[in-house]
């Protein structure tokens, strides 16, 4: 296999997986490695890496040769991964995962590899997963609902913000429907497709109340 000609959006393409690999990394543990792969550059192909003390590797290492056949593999089938268990140099075992980048006229040009090192033990891993105590100080444990269509998503988030507003004394009644509304905003419940026409209709306001709330909202906070 020989380098890829990389176009100016492939290279584009490669380095916004830097960003998908970061938070992808904070939200599993540090058991795992998350390795960039361009196929730019084979002999120095690794362009990203997060935990690379699991396998020993760091930016500019090559491409592995089990890569290289799992990019062969991931070219002749129709999946775009491939997962399978594999060893790092100490004979340590992992469980792997090689995802393909597509970038322009739909070529491979990296690949993602993460390897889970099965050696961590298993109350690291639970660890990893449960809320510390500095998320709570730092108001970083949320909540979040989950809908199937958009009308039930700001049908719960009017009753959410209608229900703290009217528990809230210090708004006056007279105040509620344009403290709710601006919540709204800030929330971005506006930037769904009709949820003026939406809000209008559950909250049984104008559409211009809606939007000149709005506007002085944005006018006061210069948001």
């Amino acid at each position: 296999m020989e380098n890829i000609n990389l176009t100016k959006i492939d290279k584009q393409i490669l380095e916004s997986y830097k960003y998908f690999i970061n938070g992808l990394s904070a939200y599993l543990s540090n058991s795992y490695e998350i390795v960039l792969h361009s196929l730019g550059n084979l002999e120095s192909s690794v362009i990203h890496i997060i935990n690379g003390e699991h396998t020993g590797r760091k930016v500019g290492a090559p491409i592995t040769d089990l890569a290289l056949q799992m990019y062969d593999n991931i070219k002749k089938g129709e999946a775009d991964y491939i997962v399978y268990n594999s060893k790092n140099k100490n004979g340590e075992p992992l469980k792997s995962a090689t995802i393909a980048i597509r970038g322009e006229e739909n070529r491979i040009i990296g690949l993602i590899c993460i390897n889970m090192y099965l050696n961590t033990s298993f109350f690291d891993v639970l660890s990893s997963f449960m809320p510390s105590a500095a998320s709570f100080m730092n108001g970083l444990s949320v909540n979040e609902s989950y809908f199937n269509d958009t009308d039930d998503l700001i049908k719960n988030a009017i009753d959410e913000e209608t229900r703290s507003v009217i528990a809230n004394a210090s708004i006056l009644p007279s105040n509620r429907n344009k403290a709710i509304v601006e919540r709204l905003y800030d929330k971005g419940i506006f930037n769904l497709k009709d949820s003026i026409l939406k809000v209008e209709s559950i909250m049984g306001i104008s559409k211009n109340t809606i939007y000149m709330h709005i506007r002085n909202y944005k006018k006061r906070y210069n948001k």
